[in-house]
């Protein structure tokens, strides 16, 4: 049985955000951040997870050309080009990791 008062924390975004990058810096461990900021390890993962699909949403910029012979500036080369099934992905190399993790995750599905 639980003694004295019941307790639900509220978390800002920016709270979460910070929390969840602290979790998987490099060399962290998500159970001593979680319980530094008087959390639950179980938390940390919801949060990234609950992050990810709202990176999903995200779009790249694409450029469009009318002229088949391509006038316009050639665009830089691929970092790295991946295949699944049918769909080619290039992914640049000043790509956004979270947007790069996210559209491969939903590209594997």
């Amino acid at each position: 049985m639980f003694s004295g008062a019941e307790r639900r924390r509220r978390w800002s975004a920016d709270d979460k955000r910070t929390l969840v990058a602290a979790a998987f810096a490099p060399g962290a461990i998500v159970s001593e951040v979680a319980r530094a900021a008087d959390s639950g390890a179980n938390q940390i993962y919801r949060w990234r997870r609950d992050l990810a699909i709202e990176h999903a949403a995200e779009f790249a910029a694409v450029r469009v050309s009318a002229d088949p012979q391509g006038s316009t500036p050639a665009a830089p080369a691929a970092a790295m080009v991946i295949e699944i099934g049918r769909a080619r992905v290039q992914i640049m190399a000043d790509a956004p990791p979270a947007l790069v993790s996210t559209t491969l995750r939903l590209l594997a599905r």
